[in-house]
């Protein structure tokens, strides 16, 4: 049964402003795409987003932590940053974040090498 949880559907509402949004499984929650590219992931209902070096800043100035998991002895952190509460009330603010984190992911898309250069 390939059932999405209530709160995957609901960021559909809250991203409308944005643009359209997908959800996929992966490991054990799911990643949030826009035209294709991953910019968001949910893990337990929690809405992260995708940061980079450029937009980090946005996530960090606000205390929002950083997505981490357990690799067997060791914590590893991820370039995606908890969302901000505002973006669950406020259309014009999902769109904002949505944009940033689209835009990180864009900048992060492994570069295509071309065949034969090494």
């Amino acid at each position: 049964m390939n059932q999405v949880s209530e709160f995957v559907e609901y960021l559909k509402e809250v991203f409308e402003q944005f643009g359209s949004v997908q959800a996929r499984r992966m490991f054990g929650g799911y990643g949030i795409y826009h035209d294709g590219i991953m910019f968001g992931l949910v893990a337990d209902d929690t809405l992260y987003l995708k940061a980079d070096e450029v937009t980090a800043a946005h996530f960090v100035s606000r205390s929002l932590d950083q997505f981490e998991y357990d690799k067997g002895s060791k914590v590893v952190k991820m370039s995606y940053y908890l969302a901000p509460d505002e973006i669950f009330d406020d259309p014009e603010e999902a769109a904002l974040w949505g944009r940033r984190a689209l835009e990180a992911a864009s900048r992060a898309k492994p570069k295509v090498r071309k065949k034969g250069k090494r």
